[in-house]
Order: C-alpha cells, then sequence, then structure tokens
C-alpha cells in the first residue's frame, strides 16, 4: 500500500503543469505552439524567459515536493523517496487530463535528484551549465544527466534497487528526447541561443 500511495502522490503532483495553465490564461495551447512541448523550453519560447524559469522552477519544486512528502510519510521504506519521484516525472510526462501528452520531464528529474542527492544536484548542475554553454543544446545536458545519476547512486551506498528506480524515469527522459537528438545529428536542432 506504501508503494501505491508513494506512486499516486509523485504522480498526482506531476501532472500540475503550469507552463500549460499559463498558457491557457494568455489564449493558447502550448501544444500547439513553439515546440509543442509544454515545458519549461517551450514556456520560455512562446511566453518569454521570465515565465520560462518559473515553469522550470515549478517543475523543479512538484518532483522535489513529492520526494520529501513521501519520504515522510513512510520513513521505514527505503525506496519511497525515488519511487515518489520517478512517478512525479512520468505524471509531468504523461497527465491524463492532457490525453497523457506532457512534457519532456527534465526538470522534474532535476527536482527528484535535489533530494535524493543535492550533492550530485549541484555538480550536474555545473555540467549542465557547461555542456549547454559548449554545445548549445540542453539536450545534450539533459542525456548526460538521466545516464549519469543512475550510475552514480548504483556505486553509492544507497545501492542498486534505487539506481533501478531512477533509470525507469531516465528511460523515459531519453525516449521523450529522440526527435531533439535526430535533429542535432542533422544539424536541424535549434540551439539555447536563438531561444533567448
Amino acid at each position: 500500500m506504501a508503494y501505491l500511495i508513494c506512486i499516486g502522490i509523485g504522480y498526482l503532483l506531476g501532472t500540475f503543469n503550469l507552463a500549460f495553465l499559463l498558457a491557457r490564461l494568455k489564449g493558447f495551447d502550448i501544444r500547439t505552439r513553439g515546440s509543442n512541448n509544454p515545458g519549461a523550453s517551450n514556456a520560455t519560447i512562446t511566453m518569454g524567459w521570465k515565465i520560462g524559469i518559473l515553469v522550470g522552477a515549478c517543475d523543479i519544486a512538484k518532483a522535489a515536493v513529492a520526494v520529501l512528502l513521501a519520504r515522510t510519510l513512510f520513513q521505514e521504506v527505503e525506496q519511497a523517496g525515488v519511487i515518489a519521484g520517478v512517478s512525479c516525472v512520468l505524471g509531468h510526462m504523461f497527465p491524463f487530463y492532457l490525453a497523457f501528452r506532457g512534457g519532456k520531464g527534465f526538470a522534474s528529474y532535476m527536482g527528484m535528484i535535489l533530494v535524493l542527492n543535492w550533492k550530485f544536484f549541484l555538480i550536474i548542475g555545473i555540467a549542465i551549465i557547461l555542456i549547454t554553454i559548449i554545445t548549445d543544446y540542453i539536450a545534450l545536458a539533459t542525456l548526460t544527466t538521466v545516464v549519469s545519476f543512475p550510475i552514480f547512486m548504483f556505486f553509492s551506498s544507497i545501492g542498486w534497487v534505487i539506481a533501478i528506480i531512477a533509470a525507469v524515469a531516465s528511460v523515459f527522459v531519453i525516449l521523450k528526447h529522440i526527435q531533439n537528438f535526430r535533429r542535432i545529428l542533422k544539424g536541424e536542432e535549434i540551439g539555447l541561443r536563438k531561444t533567448l
């Protein structure tokens, strides 16, 4: 029952999509403009960098809250936090009220990392900035993050079970970014500098 509640908490928090709601208030469906993705990057493209930052912060926060809440409610369950975190990422990506067409999950993935291991969050945060500045593609920083985190967790004292659970979210985030990777290989991806 604890596992199901953690999944439910994470998923429901994840389905809260600020990018979609703010776009609706402005009179349009964010899934029909820009990159058609209801997430922070497309919020930046369609509504400006201030709203993009707000959306990104919200997406990070909801996953962090999911992990903290699950840990607080089920202190005896070692995997409670990561289960809620992964569920939040999946809720963001597949919200039921948007016909399961949500964002790409990276900001929420970072929120999960923030609570599970804040030291790794700081290190990977620096890496994300450097990779994005050097390559101009946030998708490559995303790939680096979601691949390295489960590996880090696997070799840490936390254990392989949590690493595998985290890897579930990694797989879905990568799948959501497949088109970005293909466009990068073809030289068709719009770099971050062009969106600012």
